[in-house]
């Protein structure tokens, strides 16, 4: 059974990669190649902190706080001028997993709601952090100024289009990880966690252990999408850990689907045509994304992905029913 899901997740991650890969041989738009780096970062930030919210009934208002950490952290070593873009990322995603291991002792021993509260509490200070510590992290300024990236095994980060497939690479790698991690007996374990903690600690598993591990996981990923980030506009921002950060996460959550893997990725997808076409269009951005969530809480109250196959599964059922 682990070997047929390992085998699944290779090839539909080299589907992935190779449906990417024909993008830029279609169309040298540079709007193009943006809009979908940017969809794949935001997806795979908001699909991570979708393991904690969907799959394991924690709703984490610090998720910003990891993926502002592998953003400095990757920064702040490409900037030394004597770490590859590889160990950098590495050294940058570990560094934030360790970060997540502290917080997360502290925070999954708490209920649901004061996680909720104690990640936004600790977020905020990691913030404050940022914007005080200007030695290190150029205060309100952030990390500017770019940084060399020197070429590995033959690709040149300097030039758009290898940014374009380094990127995209790890943002489907990454994503193939989470969704074997939620398919796996752990994941099961995890939606057990979710749908009744009380049941299943009389089962006699470690809920805080399962939840410090989502948590870790979570953390770990988010900090790729940060470092991704921090890569692709060669700079590292405050802004990248503030709550909205995270608030952001939750919405694209909402937009595609909260009980669907990909889910986030469509909604990521949804948000970053936003983005573009209503601010091209009208100056109350705010106003439009506000009517969008009414819409969406108060109308549909699910995610669009979750929708469709909502529909499709009640479309299956009806045709088996009448066969």
């Amino acid at each position: 059974m682990t070997s047929r899901l390992a085998a699944s997740t290779w090839v539909w991650m080299i589907a992935a990669i190779a449906v990417l890969a024909i993008v830029p041989a279609l169309t040298d738009s540079p709007l193009v190649r943006d809009l979908i780096i940017h969809s794949a970062i935001l997806g795979l930030f908001a699909t991570s902190a979708n393991l904690l919210i969907g799959y394991t009934g924690l709703v984490s208002f610090g998720q910003a706080m990891f993926y502002a950490s592998g953003a400095y952290g990757f920064a702040l070593l490409m900037r030394s001028g004597t770490v590859p873009v590889p160990a950098a990322l590495a050294l940058a995603v570990l560094g934030s997993a360790l970060l997540a291991l502290v917080v997360g002792v502290v925070c999954t021993k708490t209920r649901e709601i004061y996680f909720a509260l104690l990640t936004l509490a600790i977020q905020m200070m990691f913030y404050n952090t940022i914007l005080s510590w200007q030695e290190l992290t150029g205060g309100d300024q952030g990390l500017t100024g770019g940084f060399a990236k020197p070429p590995f095994l033959g690709v040149d980060l300097a030039r758009p289009g290898h940014v374009y497939s380094f990127i995209t690479v790890v943002v489907v790698l990454s994503l193939g990880l989470l969704w074997h991690v939620t398919k796996s007996p752990f994941g099961y374990a995890l939606r057990m966690v979710r749908d009744n903690a009380a049941r299943v600690e009389f089962l006699g598993l470690d809920v805080p252990g399962y939840r410090l591990v989502a948590f870790v996981i979570s953390s770990a990923v988010a900090s790729v999408a940060g470092a991704l980030m921090a890569l692709y506009v060669s700079a590292a921002y405050p802004n990248f850990g503030y709550w909205t950060m995270s608030g952001e996460a939750i919405f694209v959550i909402m937009l595609g689907g909260l009980n669907t893997f990909l889910g986030p990725v469509l909604g990521a997808v949804i948000l970053s045509l936003l983005n573009h076409f209503v601010t091209a269009h009208t100056k109350y951005y705010g106003l439009v994304l506000g009517l969008i969530i009414l819409f969406y809480a108060m109308v549909l109250r699910k995610g669009l992905l979750d929708i469709v196959l909502e529909r499709l599964r009640g479309v299956r059922r009806g045709a088996a029913e009448r066969a």
